[in-house]
């Protein structure tokens, strides 16, 4: 069986492959003091809990955009599972996509694993929208090269500046608000509004100009845990993948199996 390990800035995900079938998926805080025996005593006891057994993974790979997590990982790899990581970005791995930009070594590589799975699953030209720490726009032709994109901040992030940098506003969580008014008369209101619906602003205006900068139609589909929270809003988002990212590893670690 294949581990599968997404390592973005705020959660390390991790997922286990039997073939195509997805057997189990864990989420951890992303920490840089934590060790990979840390990761290895959490890891394995979920396993067997859920009825898989640690010793059936033979093969990892990782797509990871904190560096600092880089070498526990591989740890928690070698010392756990017996075997030698695979990571996103490594010279010798195929990931059976062009990326063009200036520089193809600064683009995270959870983009280009989402560009992998997304041009599968749903072909192309595409926009896909990864709602995480940062929320990313990129964009993938129909041939399914990787051709760039947008980062904006995450909106817990913008929810968290804006209860850092004023002395009166509250921390608030991520809400939809409903059939309330834009205009908020309270200050929560007033927050839940205008973070929420200046979201909705934010994406469909930075789709609206990809695809009048890319002069076609695109497909758009979404990922992240906030993906469904914003779907039910807009209509310029058409897909949600839960997965995208998980299942972009196992493809190109197939790819690289043969």
């Amino acid at each position: 069986m294949l581990l599968a390990i997404d390592c973005g800035n705020t959660n390390v995900v991790f997922a286990v492959f039997d073939g195509e079938d997805m057997r189990g998926q864990w989420r951890a805080a992303t920490k840089t003091d934590r060790t990979a025996d840390e990761y290895g005593v959490w890891l394995t006891q979920l396993l067997e809990r859920d009825g898989l057994k640690p010793e059936a993974v033979t093969h990892a790979i990782i797509a990871s955009v904190v560096p600092d997590k880089n070498f526990d990982l591989r740890k928690l790899c070698e010392n756990y599972f017996n075997c030698k990581p695979k990571f996103i970005g490594d010279a010798d791995l195929d990931l059976g996509a062009t990326v063009r930009v200036d520089n193809p070594r600064e683009v995270g590589a959870d983009r280009v694993i989402n560009a992998v799975a997304a041009h599968a699953a749903y072909k192309g030209p595409l926009i896909v929208i990864d709602f995480g720490t940062a929320t990313t726009f990129d964009v993938v032709d129909a041939q399914g090269a990787y051709c760039g994109g947008c980062i904006a901040p995450g909106i817990n992030l913008s929810m968290e500046a804006l209860h850092m940098a004023t002395a009166q506003l509250p921390r608030l969580p991520v809400v939809h608000p409903g059939n309330a008014p834009v205009i908020g008369t309270t200050t929560v209101a007033a927050m839940t509004s205008g973070v929420f619906w200046g979201y909705i602003g934010l994406i469909e205006g930075l789709v609206t100009r990809i695809k009048a900068e890319r002069g076609e139609a695109m497909r758009v589909v979404a990922t992240g845990g906030l993906a469904p929270l914003f779907a039910q809003a807009t209509t310029v988002i058409e897909d949600i993948d839960a997965d995208l990212t998980l299942r972009g590893l196992q493809l190109v670690h197939k790819r690289n199996s043969k």
